[in-house]
């Protein structure tokens, strides 16, 4: 959704996702849990990949290895206590000794939708000569979040938690989202400073602000939408982040020239590219990696994923089409048309009730209903390839590896086993007989067993 956004100092991310999400109910990290078709934490090393980051490295929890394998290359490093937010940034201390000058940010695996112009931001702002940013959000309604609180000169003097909040203080709606950026130079010795003298008995990176006043050093506050820094925790949570991404997905759509017939029901993936002038109907669902150019047309219950659909072509509906599926200019998947792993040229048509997979269409070749590659031998996958302006017959299975060169047809109910050459008409399908009579024979003997069968209840 969001652009790339120029690097203009140096700067690492320490990115926090130890959490296992017990309010999740779910056997995977929090984390991992997917909003548009994305992580959470690869929402967030997306925006710190947007900016150019120097580095990333991710605190993970024990057994964390589908985490691990999310992020990488970036590093990862194991918070074994998991005794408060402040301990988990120490777990990353070791990784970032080479890094020690420019601007460290923290963040949260667990809020997706921070933005690299946000963070950007905020390390222009650390740039200025402030020890410490933190990142705010004026709430609708701060009850329970921790306020920030400025002095007269807008510099960022404490945060304070709601229940040790004064009335003054509660007045203030700018609340903490947790998200900071500290310079390199101080963050080891800032971090190490954090004791653990609470009730919790856990290290709180909160604590880094008074540290750094105490040391003279001056600190700032950024803000910027609630949403931004919208944090999940819950399914519910999870539910309302998609809700409001898809919110904010499609009317981004709507404004850069996409008719969407009914909105709501419109499912676009982080990664997903529209082109002008395209028209989607309801119910139609973008997974991950879909491009779809100029003047498409995309009806009801289409689903796509990996996908790339070519200008003026037309899908659906309730067409299917999954990774590797390459639609060429003005090409046509019909109704009930599932396509992977083939690349269908200009033109070329699959009207409907068809499967084409691992497969080679040529431009102007038309599909009869009912067709199917059979491209899966139980081991190995094989390849059909069609020229240019082929014509398929309806319910005829190509048995792959096989090649039908240009111009040529299969007639119909044909199950094609061999080469077809170019221009020749190729039939696979036993002989018709006929048995005069036999229909009649064949519905008398059906009513005597009717009958037969209704006399032997009556004497039951």
């Amino acid at each position: 959704m969001m652009t790339s956004a120029a690097k203009q100092f140096p700067a690492a991310a320490i990115i926090l996702g130890a959490g296992k999400g017990t309010r999740m109910k779910s056997k995977h990290p929090k984390v991992m849990h997917k909003v548009a078709s994305l992580s959470m934490i690869g929402h967030v090393i997306k925006a710190v990949t947007q900016i150019n980051a120097d580095k990333a490295v991710v605190v993970v929890g024990p057994n964390m290895e589908m985490v691990e394998s999310e992020v990488s290359p970036h590093q990862t490093v194991i918070q074994h206590n998991q005794a408060g937010t402040g301990d988990a940034v120490k777990a990353a201390l070791p990784l970032m000794k080479d890094f020690k000058q420019g601007t460290v940010l923290i963040l949260f695996g667990d809020t997706p939708f921070i933005q690299p112009e946000t963070l950007q931001s905020m390390i222009s702002l650390r740039e200025e000569g402030n020890a410490v940013v933190v990142l705010g959000f004026e709430a609708d309604n701060p009850t329970g979040y921790g306020r920030l609180i400025s002095n007269a000169e807008g510099k960022l003097t404490a945060i304070v938690e709601q229940k040790d909040a004064s009335p003054e203080e509660l007045k203030v709606n700018v609340c903490n989202s947790g998200v900071m950026a500290i310079d390199a130079e101080h963050l080891e010795e800032l971090l190490l400073a954090i004791d653990n003298n609470n009730a919790s008995g856990e290290y709180y990176l909160t604590d880094v602000v008074k540290l750094a006043r105490d040391r003279g050093l001056d600190c700032a506050v950024i803000t910027t939408d609630e949403d931004q820094v919208m944090g999940v925790n819950s399914r519910a949570n999870l539910a309302h982040a998609e809700k409001v991404w898809q919110e904010k997905r499609r009317r981004l759509a709507m404004d850069e020239g996409v008719t969407l017939i009914d909105p709501n029901t419109v499912f676009f993936a982080h990664d997903t590219v529209i082109g002008r002038d395209v028209v989607i109907g309801p119910n139609v669902f973008f997974g991950p990696k879909v491009i779809v150019a100029d003047d498409v047309e995309i009806k009801a219950f289409s689903h796509l994923e990996g996908a790339t659909v070519g200008m003026a072509a037309q899908i659906g509906p309730y067409a299917r089409l999954r990774p590797g599926a390459e639609l060429q200019e003005a090409a046509f998947v019909g109704n009930f048309v599932e396509v992977k792993n083939t690349v269908m040229g200009k033109g070329a048509k699959a009207s409907h009730l068809t499967y084409l997979g691992d497969s080679e269409i040529g431009a102007g070749s038309n599909i009869g209903a009912g067709t199917i590659t059979c491209n899966y031998d139980g081991f190995n996958k094989a390849k059909t390839i069609l020229g240019e302006n082929v014509f398929i017959g309806s319910n005829s299975a190509l048995v792959a590896p096989v090649t039908i060169e240009k111009d040529a047809m299969v007639s119909a109910g044909s199950v094609i086993t061999k080469d077809v050459s170019a221009e020749s008409m190729a039939f696979a399908r036993s002989p018709q007989k006929e048995k005069e009579g036999m229909a009649t024979k064949f519905r008398e003997l059906a009513k005597k067993k009717k009958e037969a069968a209704k006399a032997a209840q009556k004497k039951d």
